[in-house]
């Protein structure tokens, strides 16, 4: 009798000792004894997993569905039923290939007798592995979610972490080279002076490795890397967040950076060169944003000159769009004048602004101070006169209807006193201080953007400015708050001496 053979067994199942060996040594024990005649084996050792053992269970029920009358096969030999029926759907397509088919179930260690009651006992058994199985599938979820809650991630960790097997207390910690690849990584990102492409071009001149196949990094692995949370200790599982108790690799500073640039909040500089593109200023006809570009020119002589000009990136302008091109000296020119123009005209002025300033600074804080004691004062003498009243009410000298129209009043007038308590503010002098150092500031930007590099040259225009446009002849820039004060130029009159 020719018959074919079915093996299986999980990677929880080979921990336990129960192995694929030992399963095909009984089978053919057992094929030999009845002298049967092996003509196929079919093993599958699967990690847990119910797509890989279906796949499997398919191409074994196929196969012998369309091979049993060609190759005579009258039998599937498995070591047990549980080994070749997990539930209950694949019992009735095997009784269903013996009905079709006439290939019938042998076991080694289960014998099911013909008519009723072998069908009976072989239901019975197919029911307890489907059992089995759902409650083995229930009870390794229920451990993997109860690790998630503890802080440690299941399965393999991601690039830059290594699992440790013999460490229960730490299963999980930063490999001592992949880490450290991850933290450049998020660090030359966050600088916003890269691509994906000179990012894995710096990475591979620093000597950074992927992996021993492959030691760039391409495109869809920095993606993976930068957009993972794992990196700032979140644990996602079921649409829950978990907080990691393993060793971070990336503060959340960074790697909010990193997000800011992917999705385009924080436009990339691009190319060092062209420091006044990336996003910075849009062009005031069409709203593209203005692009930098390096001309090279001949000279008679044998050289060449080298020119850096902005433009619209728009390629294909209406016809009503002019031409904006920029030289870079000239828009740098147009950046310092627009910043210079938050300086006061005088430095008389600045002076005279500075102090009055601070005057009113210090009147304010001292009217607020004022005001929060006596609301506090008034809350404190509202929740007395609720305790008296509470104990009038107890002492039986004011009847029920008087206490609750006295109580609603006082609590009313306390919600309110509360609700003015809370719109007065902070009266700390650090906010004065800092209306001194913001004005202070105003009156060094144009000087702080020609000493600074260009990340804080951008940092300065947005922290001014909320608009950039660029027309063909000027720049137009809308200020912030309290920046646009200072950008309108305060009013001074003079008054018997004195300014207003």
């Amino acid at each position: 009798m020719n018959i074919v053979i079915w093996a299986r067994v999980s990677s929880r199942e080979q921990k336990e000792g129960y192995s694929i060996d030992a399963q095909l040594r009984a089978d053919r024990d057992r094929a030999q004894a009845n002298g049967w005649n092996v003509v196929r084996e079919f093993v599958v050792a699967e990690s847990a997993k119910r797509g890989a053992e279906r796949k499997a269970f398919n191409e074994m029920f196929n196969w012998v569905k369309a091979n049993a009358k060609r190759e005579k096969i009258k039998a599937i030999l498995s070591h047990k039923l549980d080994r070749v029926c997990r539930n209950m759907r694949d019992a009735v397509r095997l009784q269903e290939l013996e009905d079709t088919c006439g290939v019938q179930l042998a076991f080694v260690d289960n014998q099911f007798g013909p008519g009723a009651a072998g069908a009976l006992s072989f239901n019975v058994m197919a029911a307890v592995a489907q059992y089995y199985s759902d409650n083995l599938r229930s009870e390794v979820l229920k451990g993997m979610d109860e690790k998630v809650r503890q802080g440690w991630p299941t399965g393999l960790a991601p690039f830059g972490y290594e699992n440790i097997k013999d460490d229960s207390d730490e299963p999980v910690k930063p490999h001592p080279e992949t880490g450290k690849t991850v933290i450049r990584i998020f660090d030359l990102y966050a600088s916003g002076g890269h691509t994906f492409e000179s990012l894995a071009d710096q990475l591979e001149r620093e000597g950074h490795r992927f992996r021993k196949s492959q030691i760039r990094f391409n495109r869809t692995a920095l993606s993976y890397i930068l957009k993972n949370r794992f990196y700032v200790g979140e644990l996602h599982r079921n649409g829950q967040v978990f907080e990691g108790c393993y060793q971070r690799l990336v503060d959340r500073i960074t790697f909010d950076a990193c997000q800011d640039i992917l999705n385009g909040k924080n436009r990339r500089t691009g190319c060092p060169e062209h420091a006044l593109a990336g996003g910075l200023f849009q062009c005031a006809f069409c709203g593209q944003s203005i692009t930098g570009e390096r001309i090279r020119r001949k000279l008679k002589g044998g050289g060449v000159r080298e020119h850096i000009y902005y433009r619209c990136a728009n390629n294909r302008p209406g016809p009503d769009h002019p031409t904006v091109r920029w030289k870079a000296e000239d828009l740098e020119q147009a950046v310092v004048d627009d910043l210079g123009g938050l300086r006061l005209p005088t430095p008389e002025i600045a002076v005279w602004f500075r102090s009055a300033l601070q005057a009113a600074v210090l009147d304010v804080t001292s009217h607020q101070r004022r005001q929060a004691a006596s609301l506090a004062k008034r809350k404190s003498e509202l929740a007395a006169m609720q305790d008296r009243l509470l104990n009038a009410y107890l002492a039986s000298t004011i009847d029920e209807v008087a206490f609750s129209a006295k109580s609603n009043e006082l609590k009313a007038e306390a919600a309110k006193t509360g609700e003015a308590l809370a719109q007065v503010g902070d009266a700390t002098p650090a906010r004065g201080e800092t209306a001194l150092v913001l004005f202070d500031w105003s009156q060094r930007a144009a000087d702080l953007w020609r000493g600074s590099n260009n990340a804080i040259r951008r940092d300065i225009l947005d922290s001014v400015c909320l608009n950039r446009t660029l027309s063909d002849v000027s720049l137009v820039t809308t200020k912030r708050k309290p920046f646009d004060v200072f950008a309108e130029r305060p009013k001074l009159e003079n008054s018997r001496g004195d300014r207003i």
